[in-house]
């Protein structure tokens, strides 16, 4: 039964990652601590790892289509490594707690962000 759960949490994340850029932090992470049960360090390290299959076949596709500018998203791309290796760092730090109060917040500002916009 958690093997379903884990391919459900991957076909809604593919889904909105698709439609709406987002899928790994906004989506797997808290479907992994809610559904899955995982705790909060394992379904970050987690969706880290199914987002690069989710981008990968993403990009492929609007490649396609031909909507990938290279140059930009290596602009976002190169820079968003090097803040990968800040956050993972930090969040070994802080407590899982301390951890999943920041996350809760943040998508809640990012909620009403959207809803204001």
């Amino acid at each position: 039964m958690a093997r379903v759960r884990l391919v459900a949490i991957g076909l809604v994340a593919g889904l909105f990652s698709a439609l709406f850029g987002v899928g790994g932090g906004i989506v797997i992470v808290p479907l992994l601590l809610g559904v899955a049960a995982f705790g909060a360090r394992e379904a970050t390290a987690t969706s880290l790892g199914a987002i690069v299959v989710t981008a990968t076949a993403g990009v492929a596709l609007y490649a396609l289509h031909d909507k990938v500018d290279p140059g930009y998203a290596a602009l976002v791309g190169v820079p968003a490594v090097a803040g990968s290796l800040i956050g993972t760092s930090a969040q070994q730090r802080i407590s899982t707690r301390a951890l999943t109060v920041v996350f809760a917040v943040f998508l809640a500002l990012i909620g009403v962000w959207l809803l204001a916009g």
